[in-house]
């Protein structure tokens, strides 16, 4: 086990303080986020009960050191993979459904001045997420002709699109299926993947209103307090 896995091991005990594991994310998965942090390939990191939110649920903002906002697709598992990595058919297969999210991301790491090591120690940076209300089922949309806006205080503060999560965001759900197939913690039916970013992340401040709409599947918003 490397430094690295040692360190995630450490936080994710912390972190299930905050209660039973709910998902797992993706994260660095848009070229402009992986620009941002100067690191150049996707990383991942553990989902929790305490972490969830719901569409226009006020979001404590003393909880954080130094929240961004991101824009994503969330899956939800249908079924459980099993232990080795699944096929693509296979993946596809064990999806129910699909919402827009709103991934809340923030770093123990000054300024944001992180690694990969860093970022996958502190668990992708994960912190909090929020969950539209309406899931739209898997295949019923085009996601990758999906357009995400994101505004802040209701200003227009990103803009970006499903393609720049590596090309298409079941693809980078899909890596993410793989990658925790091989680390022995395979998807489970039920469980909240959030596959990564559709923009540049954005910093907030407490009073901030953030709303993401992504195209035809729908928006989610919150509200920092």
């Amino acid at each position: 086990m490397t430094d690295s896995d040692n360190m995630q091991a450490a936080t994710k005990a912390i972190r299930q303080a905050l209660g039973r594991m709910t998902g797992k994310k993706v994260g660095l998965t848009a070229v402009a986020v992986q620009k941002q942090l100067g690191i150049s390939e996707p990383d991942y990191g553990l989902l929790f009960a305490g972490m969830e939110h719901l569409d226009h649920d006020d979001v404590p903002f003393d909880e954080f050191i130094a929240p961004k906002v991101e824009a994503e697709v969330a899956f939800i598992m249908d079924r459980d993979l099993k232990a080795e990595p699944p096929s693509f058919a296979e993946f596809v297969a064990s999806v129910a459904y699909t919402l827009p999210a709103i991934e809340i991301v923030d770093s123990v790491i000054k300024d944001w001045q992180i690694s990969l090591v860093d970022t996958v120690a502190d668990n992708a940076s994960a912190a909090r997420y929020v969950l539209g209300n309406q899931p739209v089922r898997l295949g019923t949309i085009e996601l990758q002709k999906i357009d995400m806006q994101l505004w802040i205080n209701h200003s227009v503060a990103v803009v970006g699109s499903a393609t720049v999560c590596m090309g298409h965001p079941l693809r980078a759900a899909y890596w993410l299926a793989c990658t925790m197939s091989e680390h022995g913690q395979p998807l489970r039916a039920g469980e909240v993947i959030l596959s990564g970013s559709l923009g540049p992340m954005k910093s907030v401040e407490k009073g901030d209103v953030v709303h993401a709409q992504l195209g035809k599947l729908g928006f989610v918003n919150c509200q920092f307090v």
